[in-house]
């Protein structure tokens, strides 16, 4: 396979590429699990389809840096050879063990959301550019430190300001326990914004702790600077109206939530590459797969997962 600024229009290639490696290294993993061993034998898979991925998205940045191509033309490649890569490594690891239910949709989310993330590692606007998250510790030692300063400051006596200290004591005790990560999956800025983005492939019906995460993470970025951060919850399958925890998360005030079609419209008004019109494009998962992968999933049930 040669590494040049068309292989972006040669998924069949790609595709050969990627099973006849896959072919090779099967018969390494076989010769060190046994048939029983499957759970084992498709981990090895796995990780043996992800190396020769990053391998080949390696050799390609390169390329793309040697030969200065533009970020419209290196982030379509980047796509496709993720695309082709998570074909392969869906039929090999179904041959080992076949899926069900939670393990695949599991998959789909690690297949779509580093999709979404490529747009912004590789942004066509240029614009765009990651930031660094802040850390809960020091949010909470800046807010510390201004309502001490402001009790402080207060016409009250030193009892009095030692109770109230007291108390807002016992509030950051009820949270930090456990710290609060507020890292997301994506943190970009753009004009001025900073923008706080969580990638769903679905949100399910047992989502509670997930959705407290959110609120609170989101409440603190509210807390740090309101009219700088800008939360978005973007999600792949198209909106629920009888998900009690997406409807939460909507009316909350604190995330903006696309769902489907919006959610890549997001995408594209961000990062100035069109995902949407790339998807539908090549993205043909049900003529991607072989024949046994997609009676199985069909057989299944879980065709659904791949209607992106």
């Amino acid at each position: 396979m040669i590494i040049d600024n068309q292989i972006g229009s040669k998924k069949a290639e790609i595709l050969a590429y990627f099973r006849s490696r896959a072919a090779e290294r099967v018969v390494d993993i076989d010769a060190t699990f046994g048939a029983a061993q499957s759970k084992k034998r498709a981990s090895a898979f796995n990780r043996a389809i992800a190396e020769e991925r990053d391998r080949i998205l390696a050799l390609i940045l390169q390329a793309a840096l040697r030969e200065s191509w533009s970020n419209s033309t290196t982030l379509p490649i980047i796509l496709l050879v993720q695309y082709c890569s998570s074909v392969v490594m869906i039929e090999g690891r179904n041959a080992i063990r076949p899926y069900e239910y939670m393990d695949f949709s599991r998959r789909v989310g690690e297949i779509w959301e580093p999709l979404c993330k490529k747009c912004f590692d590789l942004p066509v606007n240029s614009n765009v550019t990651y930031y660094v998250p802040p850390l809960f510790d020091n949010v909470k030692r800046r807010l510390t430190e201004e309502v001490e300063n402001f009790i402080q400051g207060l016409n009250l006596s030193d009892v009095e300001k030692e109770s109230l200290l007291r108390y807002y004591s016992q509030v950051w005790q009820l949270v930090s326990p456990g710290e609060v990560n507020l890292a997301t999956d994506i943190h970009v800025v753009a004009a001025d914004t900073r923008y706080v983005i969580e990638l769903k492939t679905g949100f399910g019906s047992n989502e509670k702790g997930n959705l407290n995460r959110l609120l609170l993470v989101a409440s603190v970025y509210r807390t740090i600077e309101p009219e700088n951060y800008d939360c978005l919850l973007l999600v792949r399958s198209t909106e629920d109206s009888n998900n009690s925890y997406l409807k939460t998360l909507k009316n909350s005030g604190l995330w903006r939530v696309s769902c489907g079609t919006e959610a890549y419209e997001q995408i594209g008004l961000l990062s100035g590459f069109n995902l949407r019109a790339w998807v539908e494009a090549n993205v043909e998962w049900t003529e991607d797969l072989n024949d046994a992968t997609v009676r199985h999933l069909r057989d299944e049930s879980l065709l659904t997962y791949l209607d992106w």
